[in-house]
C-alpha cells in the first residue's frame, strides 16, 4: 500500500512514517519546510519527502493528515475533491499498529513522556519488549518508537485535538487495556473552553476501559480524583508519596494508595522495593517511577527486574537534561550546571525548580523561561507563572513566541510578569 503523510516534518508523524515503512508499505511525505533533524532522519529511513503539491498524491492509496494541517492546504483540498481515503495520525496508529495489542496508554497533563519511557524500559527489563510510540527521545538516544511482536504496546496518550476533521483528543483512538493517569489540570486553552471541558476528555477515555483492564492513578492530584469519582468500570491502583492522607480524600474505589519514601537518590517503594539510584530528580519524577512500577508489576515483571530497570533508566532528552556540568565556572570559579527542561505549565515549572533546589542544595538557581506553548502564550496562567518562577533566585524571561497567535487581550503580559516577580523578590522569604 502507498501511504502518504501530509505534514510529515513533525516528530510524531515522522516516526509514524518510519514505522509504516518497516511494516512494508510504500511511504512518502510532504511538509511546507523540512529541517534537520527530521529531514535527515527521513533520508536515513529512505522516505521521500517534498514540499506540498498536488503531484505528491499520484498513486497514493491513503493519506494520513497531521493535526498541524488546516483546510486550504493544496494537498488537503485535492484529497477532499478527489475523494481519496484519508485518516488522522491517531487513526493510523490504531489501524496499522495497535490491533491485537494490549495497549498501555499514559495520559495526563504532566509526566506523560517520562512515564511512558519508564514503563517501556521496565517491561523490556522483564523480557516483554513492547511496541512503543512516544513524543520524545531517551537520554541515551533511543528513539520514541519501536515495532515488535510483543502483545504489549506502550503509547503516550495526548489529549490535544486529533485533526482539522476530528477535534476530539488523540487518546480516544488508542483503546487502552491499561491506563495510567498522572495528572489532570487545565491546559490547552486553545482547544478546551474551560476546566470542565478538559476533564470531560479524560472521563470519556475512562469510559472506554474494559472491565478486565486496569487504571493506575495519582491520588495526590485533585483532577485525577475528580475524573475518577464514582468510577467502577475497571480496577484502580492509586499511588502517592508517603504521608498522603487518603482518609481525608474520597478515592474511588476506596483503597490505600501505594507510596514511596525518598531521600536523595535512595527510593523505597511499597511496590517494588528499594531503589538505590534513580536518574530522575524531583518528587514528581519519583511519582512517575512509582506509576511505572505498579504498571510493570501488574503485567508480570518481577520485583528484581523493576528495581534494576529503575536504577538503569537513563532519563529523557529535554526533561531535566544536564547540558553543562562544571566544577568551576570560568568567570566566578563556582560550580555551574545548565539544565534544559520542557516544562511549560506553571505546575510543571514549579515542580522542576523544586527538584533542582533539592538536587543542588546551596546553589543559586537561575531560570530562563520562554512562553512558547499554546497555553503559556495566554494570560490564563499569569499569576500562576509568577508564583512558580519565584522559586528561582534569578529569572530571565523571553517574550511570547509568535505573538500573533493570540489576541492582545488574551496574551501573557511578560512585562507584568517581570513586575510581579520583582515584588515577589522583595517580599518573599530569604533564599537559602
Amino acid at each position: 500500500m502507498h501511504i502518504h503523510l501530509v505534514g510529515v516534518g513533525g516528530v510524531a508523524m515522522g516516526n509514524l512514517a518510519a514505522m509504516l515503512r518497516r511494516l512494508g508499505h510504500t511511504v512518502s511525505g510532504s511538509d511546507k519546510a523540512l529541517y534537520p533533524p527530521m529531514s535527515d532522519r527521513l533520508k536515513d529511513w529512505q522516505i521521500e519527502a517534498r514540499p506540498f503539491s498536488e503531484t505528491n498524491l499520484k498513486g497514493v492509496d491513503v493519506a494520513i493528515i497531521g493535526n498541524a494541517i488546516s483546510r486550504g492546504n493544496v494537498e488537503v483540498e485535492r484529497i477532499l475533491n478527489d475523494g481519496l481515503p484519508y485518516m488522522s495520525m491517531p487513526q493510523a496508529l490504531a489501524e496499522f499498529l495497535l490491533k491485537g495489542k494490549q495497549v498501555i496508554v499514559v495520559a495526563g497533563t504532566h509526566g506523560k513522556t517520562t512515564t511512558t519511557f519508564l514503563i517501556d524500559h521496565l517491561l523490556a527489563q522483564g523480557g516483554k519488549q513492547p511496541g512503543l510510540f512516544v513524543g520524545g527521545v531517551r537520554a541515551d538516544g533511543v528513539d520514541g518508537f519501536r515495532l515488535t511482536d510483543s502483545p504489549y504496546f506502550v503509547i503516550e496518550g495526548d489529549e490535544y485535538d486529533t485533526a482539522f476533521f476530528d477535534k476530539g483528543p488523540k487518546f480516544l483512538h488508542y483503546r487502552p487495556r491499561h491506563l495510567v493517569l498522572t495528572a489532570v489540570e487545565f491546559d490547552h486553552a486553545d482547544i478546551y473552553a474551560d476546566e470542565a471541558a478538559y476533564r470531560l476528555s479524560f472521563q470519556r477515555l475512562l469510559r472506554l476501559m474494559p472491565s478486565q483492564g486496569s487504571v493506575v492513578a495519582c491520588a495526590e492530584d485533585p483532577g485525577v480524583r475528580a475524573v475518577l469519582e464514582g468510577y467502577s468500570l475497571a480496577p484502580v491502583d492509586w499511588y502517592a508519596a508517603a504521608g498522603f492522607d487518603s482518609k481525608q480524600t474520597k478515592l474511588s474505589p476506596s483503597g490505600k494508595p501505594k507510596t514511596f519514601r525518598r531521600q536523595g537518590r535512595l527510593v523505597e517503594f511499597d511496590v517494588p522495593g528499594r531503589v538505590e539510584r534513580f536518574a530522575m530528580i524531583g518528587a514528581h519524577n519519583t511519582l512517575n517511577a512509582l506509576a511505572a512500577s505498579i504498571t510493570a508489576s501488574r503485567l508480570g515483571v518481577p520485583e528484581r527486574k523493576i528495581v534494576e530497570g529503575l536504577q538503569s533508566f537513563p532519563g529523557v532528552l529535554r526533561r531535566q537534561q544536564v547540558r553543562i556540568d562544571r566544577e568551576r565556572s570560568v568567570h566566578s570559579g563556582a560550580p555551574i550546571t545548565f539544565i534544559e527542561d520542557f516544562a511549560h505549565h506553571p505546575t510543571a515549572v514549579a515542580a522542576t525548580l523544586d527538584a533542582v533546589r533539592e538536587a543542588y542544595p546551596g546553589r543559586t538557581v537561575h531560570a530562563l523561561f520562554e512562553p512558547r506553548s499554546a497555553s503559556s502564550h495566554r494570560n490564563l496562567f499569569q499569576k500562576d507563572y509568577a508564583r512558580a518562577l519565584a522559586r528561582a533566585d534569578q529569572v530571565y524571561l523571553c517574550d511570547v513566541f509568535d505573538r500573533d497567535k493570540v489576541v492582545s487581550k488574551e496574551r501573557l503580559d511578560v512585562k507584568k510578569l517581570v513586575q510581579d516577580l520583582s515584588v515577589a523578590g522583595k517580599k518573599g522569604p530569604k533564599k537559602k
